[in-house]
């Protein structure tokens, strides 16, 4: 059997940031100041300090810990309320989020992961996590896993956290506790340089309507482990040591051994930027950057330090970006780490410097065992964007009924089931694509195929729910037969669409229910086949709402951006038109004598299912 290769999974979401939000602990803290929190080493003061800090170019920073060196606030606590501020200006809520990823060098504790002890402080309900432990680069790991969630249409937004709280491992306590020799340089030149703080993104499939958003085009991420060592690590007492903090006897034992300490072999820096700038051009070699469409290069390095070696790289290769391009707040907000191209980003975008079209590259490399980092993303508006009229308010089919009061309930009951589905199918990939003139042909063959996997089972689970309607229901057992004839052949149509496309019918004949389909046509069959199946009235009505409130209109915006004929496109169009007769024949089924309040719930509930099972069916298109 010749396999069906339109795999409608494949059609992927935009994804914008909509919006960021930092949270910046205390008070920013200068350079003269530094020591009256971290605190003098046995009351002498730092003779490298200076040096390194008129490398690094920071003027300030900002402390999670106090000047007695009590931590302030926690990191995860921090994490929380940069989400905060990113979902308010988004105009979202808090319970809204679907998907979080965080990236972070160090958690508050050892387990569980980051992304748990965020989502706890958040104390929303429940969502999909994800926790990224590296360093510089965990933060556009976290960013890349909420991009690829709302890309591949597993959630509509997401959220992204950076946050970093270095501080409290330079406490001078620590080293004093070691004793003499304690502080390397490699460990006092992260002393200087690392700082706390932490940034978000809300991520959405769609752009803020209000305010500039900026869609991702792509992020690359790229690891030199397997041919670089270690050069930023803590829990070993030096990079070529196999012990592990762990493998002592005891913690202080590993304290005391100075595996608990953060390091920095410096040695290796210049290897780091040349990895990165290597990344750089190997995108460049693969069509992915256009140095003359780049307008913003935020750019996160460590240190001012490095900033001239890398633009020195970059003009060797020729693809170099130039100064006025280049965005940097290191020396006001310090080296944040994971949380850096999140507070970067944060104040370029509402800096009121952003204009649509315009081109942002990122960069963060990390230093840790050689990991560089690149996301490209486009700066777009609400007016930028192609705004057709094609998605219109969503409101129930009209459903007249006159009788009493259960037939009252009814109808708000299942206007309310119906307002849930037409909004949840708003959000499903091919129907987004459908409303934003974004649909391909191969989509489109790809709808036909499974939808009729599951339509021409249709008539069959009415056939055998009218055949278990007791004669006292002779009424509805009529009602549901004259469904029958109507819905036996629509299958027909949609074979016939299938190969008015040039394809072949026996492709269409052969082909597999998705998931989805399979899981509504098992409902059907299960509800069909008890006694008495008058719930099943509220299937007809999520199943004829969709031919008399969507179909038709689907048909027609499809036909016009695909160029189709009416032979491709009649099973939409046809429903628009008859389903009218149809639904008032679900209509009369409703108003049945001995309809009542018990019956009437059982039909509500089905309908909430059925609503389900068919977006399901939707989101699973071409999964088998």
């Amino acid at each position: 059997m010749r396999k069906l290769h339109l795999h409608f999974n494949h059609i992927m979401n935009d994804v914008y940031i909509t919006s960021a939000g930092i949270f910046l602990p205390n008070k920013p803290v200068s350079n003269a100041e530094m020591e009256d929190y971290l605190g003098l080493i046995n009351g002498m003061s730092s003779r490298a300090k200076s040096r390194i800090l008129s490398q690094n170019g920071i003027k300030t920073r900002y402390y999670a810990i106090d000047k007695d060196q009590n931590t302030t606030i926690s990191n995860a606590k921090m994490a929380s309320l940069a989400i905060k501020k990113a979902v308010d200006r988004s105009g979202g809520l808090l319970n809204d989020i679907k998907f979080l990823a965080s990236g972070t060098t160090q958690g508050d504790l050892l387990v569980p992961g980051f992304a748990s002890m965020v989502h706890g402080e958040l104390s929303t309900k429940s969502m999909e996590l994800a926790s990224f432990q590296s360093v510089c680069a965990s933060g556009m790991m976290a960013i890349k896993s909420a991009y690829k969630n709302i890309k591949s249409g597993e959630s509509n937004n997401a959220t992204a956290v950076g946050s970093e709280l270095a501080s409290r491992l330079f406490k001078s306590t620590r080293f004093e506790e070691q004793g003499s020799g304690a502080m390397s340089f490699d460990t006092e030149f992260l002393r200087w340089m690392l700082s706390d703080g932490a940034g978000a993104f809300v991520l959405q499939d769609q752009p803020a309507p209000d305010t500039v958003s900026l869609k991702i085009e792509w992020i690359d991420i790229q690891s030199n482990a397997g041919e670089r060592p270690l050069c930023m690590y803590a829990g070993v007492e030096n990079e070529e040591s196999l012990k592990s903090w762990m493998d002592y006897a005891g913690f202080g034992e590993a304290s005391l051994n100075k595996s608990m300490n953060l390091k920095q072999n410096i040695r290796h820096l210049d290897e780091v930027m040349k990895v990165g700038v290597a990344h750089y051009f190997e995108l460049i070699d693969r069509g992915m950057i256009d140095t003359s469409e780049v307008d913003w290069l935020c750019c996160h390095y460590s240190s001012e330090y490095f900033k001239k070696p890398i633009q020195d790289l970059l003009k060797k290769g020729g693809a170099d970006i130039p100064e006025e391009k280049w965005f940097s707040n290191l020396t006001e907000k310090g080296n944040t780490g994971a949380a850096s191209i999140y507070i970067m980003l944060e104040e370029l975008m509402y800096s009121g410097k952003l204009k649509s079209g315009q081109t942002i590259l990122c960069m963060v490399p990390e230093s840790g065992r050689f990991i560089s980092s690149f996301m490209k993303l486009k700066v777009v508006d609400a007016g930028s964007i192609k705004k057709e009229n094609t998605i219109r308010k969503v409101e129930a089919p009209e459903l007249k009924i006159s009788s009493g009061e259960t037939g009252q309930w009814l109808v708000r009951n299942l206007s309310q089931v119906w307002i849930d589905f037409e909004n949840e199918l708003l959000r499903v990939p091919v129907v987004e694509k459908i409303h934003n003139q974004k649909l391909s042909l191969e989509n489109y063959k790809l709808l036909l195929h499974d939808l009729r996997q599951q339509v021409i089972d249709g008539s069959q689970w009415i056939s055998r729910a009218a055949s278990n309607i007791d004669i006292e229901l002779f009424d509805l057992r009529s009602a549901f037969i004259r469904h029958t004839a109507t819905e036996h052949k629509d299958y027909q149509m949609l074979e016939k669409n299938f190969v008015a496309l040039g394809e072949p019918l026996s492709r269409i004949q052969t082909g597999k229910k998705n998931i989805g389909s399979s899981a509504l046509s098992a409902f059907m069959f299960h509800r069909a086949s008890q006694p008495n199946p008058v719930d099943l009235l509220g299937a007809m009505f999520i199943i004829e709402g969709i031919g008399k409130r969507l179909a038709g209109y689907w048909g027609e915006l499809m036909q016009e951006q695909l160029g189709l004929n009416d032979e491709q496109v009649s099973f939409f169009t046809y429903h628009g038109v008859a389903d009218e007769n149809h639904f008032h024949r679900l209509e009369e089924a409703l108003e049945h004598p001995l309809m009542n309040m018990i019956t009437a719930e059982k039909i509500v509930n089905t309908a909430k299912i059925t609503a389900k099972l068919y977006k399901m069916q939707l989101v699973e298109l071409g999964n088998y």
